[in-house]
């Protein structure tokens, strides 16, 4: 069975590490454990040239609890360890520490979005967030037991933890206090928000208000807070209002209209995006109702939209050669007849990846539209002259053996000097080839596979369905005189 991909991974010397922190954790925190993985990375891969590593990089869907390291290493031919090898040793020693997530990724051979990312990106819709908080949780854990996934993480997560504080309105009044008093102190206590400025020594600095850390530490620290009343006098908080801990998503997401939550995983070693998604639809299966919809994002999408223009393409392809030599022989037979070598180029073009462990991707698929018109020139060879034949007065037998015969040097030689034209392909020769290995080894296997059947078969299908010609005795005269 062919393993199915976008596109073969090349070594372009970069790897990226995404790391992300429990909900509720510090930048203090975060920044520690970055310097733990900026350590890692200068310890473990000496084939590093540069290294950029952030904390709480603050752009795109990053929090404060996230982290991301880019690392470019030197050139393939400078190096004994592949980029994929770089990156699995990595994803191995990151997982080591236990503070926070990691995900190792490689930037995609074709992608239409350009940010990368785990290849799986499956997408879980439904009608209300409610749904997704009850269903998520147990897809995850399914997730995170099957094998064909070596890394899972989910966009939509329900534990950032958060206070919620209720004013005793009554109370609050009754001592001299208003709503907006309380909320405003608690605003300049905690929110870090900005005064003002000061220049001091030509240099202009943000005057920034909040309470020591050690003061804001613990939920009990926000009950010990006094705020004044109108006579002036100090109220603590802990007389006002009362305290309760709830866990919420940071962050809501969307996509076609409903609420959604986007499931990334990264694939187990052996295994391909098609493995990714049929085990993905398993799960599905098993864990949500048909309240939930689904959708792909990221090269998981990419994957399925290639395969299926590529399949329209190549169905295209096949119609138009096939109504052009309709017009040219003035016959639905003898188009057919040529035709069927494509199937046996097709055979012969999987046979030979699965022979050289290549995968079914976007340039694999590219080879075999193009084998559509590189072999069905054998069969053209060998039908056109036997008709020649066949109008000269020779019986259909006679026919085809003498225009199989006549033949065979033209289809060695043009199926030769294609295949050793794509040799340099399959070899990988030359910067970034390693993603086009499948089409030189399409293009080469089945044009070989085509040409040991063509000659057998094609000459017997013809004897078989061609139908009888009508003899022009001026082919007669015309060999007479010569």
């Amino acid at each position: 069975m062919l393993k199915k991909e976008t596109a073969p991974y090349e070594d372009r010397s970069f790897v990226s590490l995404n790391v992300s922190a429990p909900e509720g954790s510090s930048y203090e925190y975060m920044d520690r454990l970055m310097n733990d993985i900026t350590d890692l990375i200068n310890d473990s891969i000496p084939e590093k040239k540069v290294s950029l590593v952030l904390t709480s990089p603050g752009f795109g869907t990053s929090s404060v609890n996230s982290g991301r390291a880019h690392i470019a290493l030197v050139q393939p031919n400078e190096r004994k360890r592949t980029q994929n090898e770089i990156a699995n040793d990595l994803s191995k020693w990151a997982k080591s520490y236990v503070g926070g997530k990691s995900n190792v990724s490689e930037r995609p051979t074709i992608s239409v979005n350009r940010r990368g990312g785990p290849p799986i990106q499956y997408i879980i819709q439904a009608q209300n967030f409610q749904k997704l908080e009850e269903k998520i949780p147990e897809f995850m854990k399914e997730v995170e037991k099957d094998p064909t996934f070596s890394f899972s993480d989910v966009n939509l997560k329900f534990d950032k933890p958060e206070i919620y504080v209720t004013i005793d309105r009554e109370k609050a009044e009754s001592l001299g206090v208003s709503v907006l008093d309380v909320a405003q102190t608690l605003q300049l206590s905690l929110s870090g928000q900005r005064f003002g400025y000061f220049l001091m020594n030509g240099k202009q600095y943000q005057v920034i208000g909040q309470f020591d850390k050690k003061d804001r530490d613990a939920p009990l620290d926000l009950t010990s807070i006094f705020v004044k009343n109108k006579d002036g006098l100090l109220i603590q908080l802990d007389n006002l209002v009362t305290t309760t801990e709830h866990s919420s998503p940071p962050q809501l997401f969307h996509n076609n209209r409903y609420m959604s939550a986007t499931i990334s995983a990264n694939l187990a070693p052996g295994k391909s995006i098609s493995d990714g998604i049929d085990a993905m639809e398993r799960i599905k299966a098993k864990v949500l109702d048909d309240t939930f919809t689904t959708d792909l994002g990221g090269e998981s999408r990419d994957f399925v939209e290639s395969s299926s223009n590529t399949l329209f393409a190549f169905g295209l392809a096949l119609l138009l050669v096939y109504l052009i030599l309709a017009a040219q022989f003035e016959s639905f037979i003898d188009p057919f007849i040529i035709i069927l070598t494509v199937p046996m180029a097709v055979a012969g073009a999987v046979f030979s990846l699965w022979l050289f462990g290549q995968t079914w991707n976007i340039f694999s698929q590219i080879g075999t539209i193009m084998l559509i018109g590189l072999v069905t020139k054998n069969g053209i060879l060998i039908v056109e002259f036997a008709n020649q034949l066949r109008e000269e007065g020779l019986s259909k037998m006679q026919a085809v053996l003498k225009a199989s015969e006549s033949r065979l040097r033209p289809i060695l030689m043009t199926s030769l000097t294609i295949a050793l034209g794509a040799l340099p392909i399959a070899l990988s020769l030359g910067a970034a080839s390693a993603s086009r290995i499948g089409m030189g080894v399409v293009i080469i296997g089945g044009t070989l596979f085509s040409l040991i059947l063509t000659l057998f078969i094609i000459p017997a299908l013809y004897l078989m369905w061609s139908r009888e010609k009508v003899h022009r005795p001026e082919f007669n005269v015309l060999e007479t005189s010569s």
